[in-house]
């Protein structure tokens, strides 16, 4: 894997070169990149795959988190398809994707991603959730990370209202956690700017928030079931929900995610979570003045087989709040 770290320009001239003391030296130093994956192998790596998406890897070699930022204008078809940055989560086969990329049931509804179906700015109504006449387009990546424990990676995107110009910019950072009671934990964080006047961020639970939203196989089979944090709860009508968790089938495999409403997040969130394709998540109207921002924290836990038991989730909520990232 380090070798791809030289250019095969810079190998050519260090064999090239006409001291042979040189040559050996460079000989010497490439093997030692090329050997350097024994030490690497435990540790976690973000790899990029120059505009289309990067991939965080855990130690095993394995993709787990896919952010998929490609834009493709060639027709109109693949305009939409690339009109929304959002993360897959991978199976542990490091190729089957746990959530929706486009296409299917509401070919919007993308792995984690965010939006709002009436972002109010200048006078007019931009739909960043449907992005049929709208944009989030990746602009660079601010920063990537990997250590032993896990792995990081930032984007700058610009959201592109229905005139062609930016009505917010985003910094959004997925931060992928190893922890030995998960198959894996994911945090979203993301800050919303308001670049060119104040911003209103409106809509519905059904077509706005921070959202998960499984394979297209549960549209297929209708297997998603939730759990809430006590008995009686009414996503319909209960606010401010500190979590819920979401079991499903794919194939002949259970999975789960606990969806982490950080307490951090601007108050009055209504969840939708009662869906049997499985797009869960919380919703906010939310005020945004012009050069200030808001900070949207979630946690995604994601672990295989059916939902753990109430108490058990509660615990890895108790430990989210009580980690301040």
């Amino acid at each position: 894997m380090y070798r791809t770290m030289i250019s095969c320009n810079t190998m050519i001239s260090c064999n090239t070169m006409i001291s042979c003391r040189t040559m050996i030296s460079c000989s010497l130093f490439i093997l030692g990149l090329v050997s350097g994956p024994a030490q690497a192998a435990n540790t976690f790596q973000v790899k990029d795959n120059a505009g289309k998406y990067a991939d965080v890897i855990t130690p095993d070699g394995k993709p787990i988190l896919r952010y998929m930022y490609e834009r493709d204008t060639s027709d109109d078809s693949r305009t939409f398809d690339t009109a929304k940055v959002f993360a897959h989560v991978l199976a542990d086969d490091g190729k089957t994707t746990l959530t929706k990329g486009a296409g299917g049931k509401f070919p919007h509804h993308r792995g984690i991603f965010i939006g709002w179906n009436k972002l109010k700015q200048g006078g007019k109504s931009h739909d960043l959730w449907h992005v049929r006449n709208t944009v989030q387009k990746h602009r660079e990546f601010d920063e990537t990370a990997a250590t032993d424990k896990g792995a990081n990676l930032t984007a700058l995107i610009d959201w592109i209202g229905v005139d062609g110009k930016p009505v917010l910019e985003e910094k959004r950072t997925y931060t992928v956690t190893s922890q030995d009671d998960a198959y894996s934990v994911i945090d979203f964080t993301s800050t919303l700017t308001a670049t060119q006047g104040d911003v209103e961020l409106n809509g519905d639970p059904e077509h706005a928030g921070v959202q998960f939203r499984p394979s297209q196989q549960v549209a297929e089979n209708k297997s998603a079931a939730y759990t809430f944090h006590k008995d009686g709860i009414d996503p319909t009508k209960d606010r401010d929900l500190p979590w819920v968790a979401e079991s499903f089938q794919l194939g002949d495999d259970w999975w789960s995610v606990q969806h982490m409403n950080h307490p951090s997040n601007p108050e009055g969130a209504r969840w939708s979570a009662y869906r049997d394709y499985g797009r869960f998540g919380p919703f906010t109207v939310v005020k945004i003045a012009d050069g200030e921002s808001v900070t949207f924290r979630y946690r995604f836990r994601v672990t295989k087989g059916k939902s753990q038991d109430r108490k058990q989730l509660q615990a890895s909520f108790d430990q989210y709040t009580q980690t301040d990232r």
